[in-house]
């Protein structure tokens, strides 16, 4: 458990790097804070004092405690060496390591630092995770979403970046709330060119798989119900599952209880991505459905699992490095004063043929 001091830091920093105090506005007194933190003033000076070494508060005899921007000179780098912050959900499964290897790339060659932190798609940790890249004073930040497709509480934090001037795009999802630039796949395309594709084939009972709590969830569903009704074919949402960052843990026995239930119905099965694609084919070999010949399986995102799994998926592109050195470039160039740079960036997916999709005879 965190001393009572640390919490009364911790949340005063918070309200500093959120906005909610700004610098040069004067903080609640000492006897403000005993009452609203239940401690001492003992604990309360010791906060202020920690606080003050820190570069965040300033006090002023006779007058009070003032909230100080000495914490951004501190941390920050020199101007010759800009440091870009980059937050993403993960770093080092599916697709992260080689998006984060494109953005590296590119700040390399112009001697940038990277400051790399995840947040688990967890928004608690991404709150930390800009705190921390606030308190950094990082010179640009690369933002993939936590969450982006629910309410997300740390908008205030991205609005503190806006304040202070600091460039920051987002790759894979944005948040709808905020007018930020980003780099995306076209996902509503992806889950469309992978639904038609299996019509194509003669598949008309066709099952989804699709994360929820994500931007690219809702618009992979929406490439799909799109596909089904230019083929003339009835959307049932029983064929869909839909599952949460949460509840990915229980996806392989919720799998089993779908595909079970839907094995003599469903012929095909759209898959939010390859490594749900890789789940799939792993619960259809435990209970014998034999892909593609009962089942045809696509996933998205062209990822070292795709190509790398007994079975080759049949998938679409992403262009995983290709984004992480656009979203670097941008950066850059934002920083060095350009001003005509694209707001939205939407990469276009591709079929990439494998070897789990069955043509059905007429």
């Amino acid at each position: 458990m965190k001393p009572k001091y640390q919490i009364i830091i911790d949340d005063i920093k918070s309200k500093i790097l959120s906005g909610d105090y700004r610098i040069g506005e004067q903080v609640p007194t000492e006897s403000a804070m005993q009452e609203t933190y239940k401690v001492s003033r003992h604990t309360v000076r010791k906060a202020i004092l920690e606080l003050s070494n820190e570069g965040f508060l300033r006090s002023e005899k006779g007058s009070g405690t003032y909230v100080s921007n000495q914490y951004q000179l501190k941390s920050g780098g020199s101007p010759n060496n800009k440091t870009i912050g980059v937050i993403t959900t993960y770093i080092s499964d599916y697709i992260f390591p080689s998006i984060i290897r494109g953005i590296e790339g590119r700040l390399n060659e112009e001697n940038y630092s990277l400051l790399l932190a995840s947040t688990n798609n967890d928004v608690e940790q991404e709150k930390k995770a800009l705190e921390m890249m606030l308190s950094f004073g990082v010179d640009g930040l690369i933002v993939e979403p936590t969450k982006s497709n629910l309410y997300n509480p740390n908008i205030a934090y991205y609005l503190s970046f806006k304040e202070q001037d600091v460039p920051f795009i987002m790759i894979n999802a944005y948040y709808e709330e905020l007018d930020v630039p980003f780099f995306c796949l076209d996902d509503v395309q992806s889950s469309y060119l992978a639904t038609k594709k299996l019509i194509s084939n003669g598949h008309t009972q066709i099952g989804l798989i699709s994360k929820m709590d994500d931007l690219q969830g809702k618009y992979r569903m929406k490439g799909y119900i799109k596909a089904l009704g230019e083929a003339k074919l009835r959307f049932q949402p029983e064929h869909v599952l839909s599952y949460n960052t949460e509840t990915k843990l229980n996806l392989y026995t919720n799998l089993k209880e779908f595909l079970t239930k839907k094995r003599d119905v469903v012929t095909a099965i759209v898959c939010y991505n390859d490594e749900v694609g890789l789940e799939v084919l792993n619960v259809c070999r435990q209970i014998d459905i034999s892909v593609p010949e009962n089942l045809s399986i696509i996933g998205q995102d062209n990822s070292y699992i795709a190509k790398n799994a007994n079975i080759k998926l049949t998938t679409l592109t992403h262009p995983q490095e290709q984004m992480g050195r656009d979203a670097a470039d941008w950066v850059i160039k934002k920083l060095q004063g350009k001003k005509s740079l694209p707001n939205e960036t939407y990469y276009q997916p591709e079929i990439v043929e494998g070897e789990t999709v069955k043509e059905l005879e007429g």
